[in-house]
C-alpha cells in the first residue's frame, strides 16, 4: 500500500476520479497505484508528482 500517495492526494482534496482525469488515466488505475498493484510509467509518475508536490521517483522506491 502506498499510504504516502493516498495521503498526498487527500491533502490536495482530490478524489481518485479527479486526479485520474487530470493526468488522463482511469480512476481504477489510481486505486491500483495506491494499493501498490500498479506503478505508473515515468511520464505519468512525473505528472502525478507535479500535481501532488511529490518526488516522482517515490513510485520506484521499494522502501518508501
Amino acid at each position: 500500500m502506498r499510504y504516502w500517495f493516498k495521503q498526498a492526494r487527500e491533502l490536495k482534496n482530490l478524489s481518485q476520479g479527479k486526479l485520474a482525469k487530470q493526468i488522463g488515466v482511469s480512476r481504477q488505475f489510481i486505486g491500483m497505484i495506491e494499493n501498490g498493484k500498479a506503478t505508473p510509467r515515468p511520464e505519468k509518475a512525473k505528472a502525478l508528482a507535479l500535481i501532488l508536490d511529490l518526488d516522482w521517483t517515490f513510485f520506484y522506491e521499494t522502501n518508501k
